[in-house]
């Protein structure tokens, strides 16, 4: 009996009383399963096993993942992202080819901008730590206006983000704000919903953006994700992770960075 399975409340109501009791008793759970975090094996008989249930608009896919990657949660997704998620997750079809960095965009709301992401592995004090850096491809006007200044820093301050004058120091933790890890590919950037709803994408890939097995092994040691952002043309393209670091600490020498740091989809505040 897989008694280290945990289905949390929320899953438990999504997906009712009698089928989470039959994954507790052993009936519906895996013999083993793939991580939906790391894509590592588990086995919830030896292993402390999540029960992670993906909702679309129209579709919902029940998924198994090390506890001390992700704790049981429901997550919130666009059907066409559970979809690659589906893909992923039971190897049915070959999961989607990356989008290359600063290809896979969100709209910007207020703006016809969209913003590219790169990750990448930051060394501080001695300890290598995994990150995203968001820059948009055109300035960012305030909702409501037409610019023509920028405004894609002082948003992300007003939503918590710190402006970042050393980054040799880890970001503080923004609560609410979380990254969704999904077959071992990053999927969204969710931020806190409306009146404390269910957390929505403030970035989302159009395609599972895969990351290395370096960048993957660093996020399940340190269980968060540093997220870095600077308006349009402060960092760019960078091919090597050294250049990128140069790019991060020129731009917040220069007062363009700010950043926060965030858990893997669903954990709560830290």
């Amino acid at each position: 009996m897989p008694r280290m399975l945990d289905v949390s409340l929320e899953v438990r109501a999504e997906i009712g009383d009698e089928e989470a009791d039959r994954l507790l008793t052993g009936d519906d759970a895996p013999r083993s399963y793939d991580c939906t975090s790391c894509r590592t094996p588990g086995d919830p008989e030896r292993d402390p096993t999540s029960t992670v249930l993906f909702v679309g608009e129209e579709t919902a896919v029940l998924a198994f993942a090390h506890a001390n990657c992700i704790p049981s949660q429901v997550v919130s997704v666009s059907e066409e992202q559970l979809q690659g998620a589906v893909r992923s997750i039971t190897g049915d079809s070959p999961a989607p080819a990356p989008a290359p960095a600063g290809e896979v965009p969100q709209a910007v709301p207020g703006g016809q901008a969209v913003l590219g992401i790169t990750s990448g592995l930051v060394l501080i004090n001695g300890d290598l730590h995994p990150a995203l850096v968001v820059e948009p491809t055109a300035p960012i006007a305030r909702p409501g206006t037409t610019g023509p200044g920028d405004d894609f820093l002082p948003l992300l301050i007003e939503q918590g983000f710190i402006p970042v004058t050393d980054t040799d120091e880890v970001p503080s933790a923004l609560a609410g704000w979380s990254v969704l890890l999904a077959g071992g590919q990053l999927h969204a950037v969710l931020q806190p919903g409306v009146d404390g709803g269910a957390q929505v994408a403030w970035w989302q890939a159009h395609q599972a953006l895969s990351v290395t097995d370096g960048w993957r092994a660093a996020v399940n040691k340190t269980q968060r994700v540093l997220i870095y952002a600077a308006p349009v043309g402060s960092i760019g393209q960078q091919p090597r992770e050294d250049l990128l670091r140069d790019a991060l600490d020129k731009a917040a020498s220069n007062g363009k960075l700010v950043a926060a740091s965030m858990p893997l989809a669903g954990t709560p505040g830290a």
